[in-house]
């Protein structure tokens, strides 16, 4: 039979264990927050100066195509045309492949969060 002693010294355990596990589950929380803020600023930014590069680069290439275009006008237009339409089409196309094999690659986010959840993992299955 245990003592009352016993029982609240086991008690006591208990609850420091428990305080523990809410404060670890606190902390890993708090990371998570503050990686999920600095993902989120660095997508948003990533994503206005892509916009612009691509808005930039599509103006700069249309003009450089017309005015080829209307350079050789009179001795080789349709070739010009030919050349800017290949261009065109087949980088575009590259892009779309590159951005498929980069979206199989998976996500990167939370790697800090999930790498500290693991260790933690570790840690408690360790005898």
């Amino acid at each position: 039979m245990t003592s009352p002693a016993q029982d609240a010294g086991t008690a006591a355990r208990l609850r420091a264990l428990l305080a523990d596990v809410v404060e670890l589950v606190q902390v890993r929380l708090e990371l998570f927050t503050v990686e999920a803020r600095e993902e989120l600023a660095r997508l948003a930014r990533m994503a206005v100066l892509g916009a612009l590069a691509v808005v930039l680069l599509s103006f700069g290439l249309i003009f450089l195509a017309l005015f080829l275009t209307v350079l050789l006008w009179d001795s080789q237009r349709l070739l010009a045309l030919g050349v800017f339409t290949t261009l065109f089409l087949g980088g575009g196309a590259g892009l779309v492949l590159w951005v498929r094999q980069q979206a199989r690659q998976g996500l990167q986010m939370f790697a800090a969060t999930r790498d500290e959840l693991l260790r933690d993992q570790q840690r408690l299955r360790q005898p």
